[in-house]
């Protein structure tokens, strides 16, 4: 895989380079929540305008039909861009049409542009090669150069991200060698002890990792509404609380390989229970009660683990090497359901070893709990690519910048 040291060693001024970046952001309207994917691009895009290159950048954000749809413009990432960037960013309001070709076409050596969200057009997304490989036919006509920068999308077969490539010179940014290099030190000659800490919602979301896991970790942590289902088949009630029935066969599974293997599967031994689910928006006081996770009762959820069991994972999290940490502990949006999630990331910042926060909600909640990011090893920018690499599944995006 070429990087962009590569590229930039051969010359870019002058030349169109497209930087498919990451810039799915959360909005709440048109002001954005959370900048991080935004500022995680931006050592690429400053070294290629740095070098002369006219800097075309392209992202998709949200799940818009194909269509343009205005609550999903890429109008608001464009502004913050250039905010970071202390430059003019022009703005094209379409994505292959009259208004990119000619803002790409108006570009001197060294600036930059955004063009509109790649999903406003049904090709970036067709699951018809062909459809696809037209749109992309049409974004390579807009560049010289491409570099894959959103790793956040390269589990995706998109247009953009898997078939532009295929149509031009193609080198990683700056973030995807760094995320890719991060995944090696998860993967390869990992130092242990090697300590993974999963939560969430879902936990079909996470199965396939655990899977991959159970034969390298030398231990699990469960929370979030995930770890209900891993209580429900033990035999405890759960009340409530979030439970993927049709996952009970798979959890108890992993939990006689997990005992057979010798890998530790920890789970919560008490847990923050309530008749009714918080408020979100208000964040009114949600006065939650502790329970021991065997007990909890038939008419209260599960909504963060609890003070024994944060006490519990910050020491199973002390003397790791390695950890990977994806998915919060309980519903960390609320204050009072918070403190589980907030104790895994401070057990994280606390540690002498190597730390990674696998994107997605985890990195959310760093950043909304005012944890410092530098305190970490890594915070990666894709939570579902993350973990199918860990997965061990070949990433389309990835594969297309391989030569």
């Amino acid at each position: 895989m070429k990087t962009i040291d590569e590229l930039l060693s051969e010359g870019v001024a002058g030349r169109r380079v497209f930087v498919r970046a990451d810039l799915n952001v959360p909005l709440d309207g048109t002001t954005i929540t959370d900048d991080g994917r935004i500022r995680a691009v931006l050592p690429t895009v400053r070294a290629l305008a740095a070098a002369g290159a006219r800097v075309v950048v392209a992202s998709h954000l949200g799940r818009p039909k194909g269509a343009p749809d205005p609550a999903f413009s890429l109008a608001p990432a464009a502004a913050r861009l250039g905010e970071l960037l202390g430059a003019d960013v022009a703005f094209a309001t379409d994505t292959v049409g009259e208004s990119a070709t000619s803002t790409v076409a108006g570009l001197a050596d060294g600036q930059v542009a955004v063009v509109e969200n790649l999903r406003f057009n049904a090709g970036e997304t067709s699951k018809d090669d062909a459809e696809r490989g037209a749109f992309a036919d049409r974004l390579a006509a807009l560049a010289d150069v491409y570099v894959g920068d959103g790793f956040g999308a390269v589990h995706r077969k998109h247009a953009s991200v898997f078939d532009l490539p295929a149509r031009l010179p193609h080198y990683a940014g700056h973030l995807i060698a760094t995320e890719v290099g991060v995944l090696k030190k998860l993967t390869e000659d990992v130092k242990r002890p090697y300590v993974v800490a999963l939560g969430g919602a879902k936990v079909s979301d996470k199965l396939a990792v655990i899977d991959e896991l159970l034969d390298k970790a030398d231990r699990l942590l469960i929370g979030g509404g995930m770890a209900y289902t891993f209580l429900k088949a033990k035999g405890y009630e759960v009340g409530k609380s979030l439970l993927q029935e049709d996952q009970l066969p798979a959890v108890r599974e992993y939990l006689e390989r997990a005992e057979k293997s010798g890998v530790e599967l920890v789970l919560p031994v008490d847990t923050l229970v309530s008749g009714e689910f918080p408020d979100l928006r208000t964040k009114a006081p949600a006065h939650p009660a502790t329970v021991a996770a065997d007990a909890i009762p038939a008419d209260q959820e599960g909504l963060d683990i609890g003070p024994e069991t944060r006490k519990l994972y910050a020491s199973k999290l002390a003397d790791a090497a390695t950890v990977f940490w994806n998915g919060p502990m309980g519903v960390f949006e609320h204050p009072d359901y918070a403190e589980g999630t907030k104790a895994v990331a401070q057990a994280l910042t606390d540690s002498r070893g190597f730390t990674v926060v696998g994107g997605g909600d985890s990195a959310a909640a760093v950043r909304t709990l005012g944890f410092d990011e530098q305190a970490f090893g890594h915070i990666s920018t894709g939570g579902g690519a993350s973990l199918e690499y860990l997965e061990g599944k070949t990433l389309p995006g990835l594969a297309a910048l391989e030569d």
